[in-house]
């Protein structure tokens, strides 16, 4: 295993709401993304997932509230909770999830990804 750099990750990619895949341990996966716009309202059934910013600031949109997050914090939404993710302005992502995991869980939409690409 090799030293990773974040910043030097994200630099390798332009494309919003694809995370790429920087690692994996223990059946999870680590994941990078880059975020603009709005998602779509999904979720896990059977996973709980983490979204940790890097960079800018995300709104989670849940059915009764959002929650806000800044740099240097995170949030997991637990498993079978409806979530929206929002980024007004380009956000940098850490993503903790389930090697499992599908990308736009219970919801099948344009931006759906079979497979995460590795970097």
């Amino acid at each position: 295993m090799s030293i990773i750099n974040i910043q030097e990750k994200f630099k390798l990619f332009s494309d919003f709401w694809s995370p790429k895949k920087v690692g994996e341990l223990n059946g999870q996966q680590i994941l990078l993304a880059k975020l603009k716009g709005e998602f779509v309202f999904h979720k896990h059934d059977d996973e709980d997932e983490l979204f940790m910013v890097i960079k800018g600031s995300l709104d989670i949109e849940l059915r009764d509230k959002t929650i806000t997050l800044n740099e240097g914090e995170f949030y997991i939404v637990p498993k079978g909770i409806e979530h929206k993710p929002i980024a007004k302005e380009e956000v940098h992502i850490v993503l903790f999830e389930p090697l499992g995991i599908k990308h736009t869980g219970d919801v099948i939409a344009a931006i759906t990804l079979e497979t995460y690409d590795t970097i």
